[in-house]
């Protein structure tokens, strides 16, 4: 298959008029500009490429459409195009200009994928850098002493304490340290034997309790740190 001559890999192109998004058809993509990162064989000898946004398209992005793409598993960054629906271009910006804006873009959406729980998460974690672990599980800590009602009961649902195992009941009293390995540590006590305990590994009996989804969150953001 003969790739068109004026187009190659490297290029800067602009998405045609009315050209709609070919995952959500009521989007107009028309405007928006790339560089092109690959040119491959199609259906019906078409010619595709591949369109990796510049900043400028990446910022006009909105919202719905990055957190739409995150719950689907696409890729909001570049999309797969006939290659008649673009036009070459002159750039706007540089590579690195890009690069910025997707690592700015994917921590701010880092949890779309998880659904509602990923919107909380980011919520308690707004402005922190998803990298910076430890500073994530004192932002945990914090939130946690002020939403959960203590004291409340538990069941172990991962790993063993002492001599405690999966399904032992546990009731919790109180945070007590942020660990570099095991994040939030809490008090716990199983009959008169106390016990110091991450919180990943609990979870709460009562599911209409606020306790239940709070804790059930920082379970779900430490699996997927």
């Amino acid at each position: 298959m003969s790739k068109p001559a004026n187009i190659k890999i490297g290029d800067s192109v602009v998405v045609k008029d009315g050209v709609k998004c070919p995952d959500m058809e009521s989007l107009s993509i028309a405007g928006w500009q790339g560089r092109v990162s690959d040119i491959f064989d199609g259906e019906d000898n078409e010619v595709l490429a591949n369109i990796e946004w510049d900043s400028i398209t990446l910022r006009s992005l909105s919202e719905d459409y990055i957190r739409q793409s995150e719950e689907q598993g696409l890729d909001w960054a570049s999309m797969n195009l006939w290659i008649g629906d673009v036009k070459p271009t002159q750039p706007r910006d540089t590579e690195k200009d890009v690069q910025l804006v997707i690592d700015e873009f994917s921590s701010f959406f880092r949890w779309n994928y998880l659904g509602e729980e990923g919107a909380r998460i980011d919520k308690v974690l707004k402005g922190i850098d998803p990298n910076d672990t430890y500073t994530c599980m004192k932002v945990w800590s914090r939130y946690l002493e002020k939403v959960l009602v203590f004291p409340f009961d538990t069941k172990i649902v991962e790993g063993d304490i002492g001599p405690l195992e999966i399904g032992d009941r546990v009731r919790v009293h109180s945070i007590a340290i942020v660990d570099d390995l095991y994040g939030v540590i809490v008090d716990v006590r199983y009959g008169r034997l106390k016990y110091a305990c991450p919180l990943c590994d609990l979870e709460v009996l009562d599911k209409k309790s606020p306790n239940y989804q709070n804790v059930k969150d920082y379970a779900v953001w430490y699996a997927n740190r």
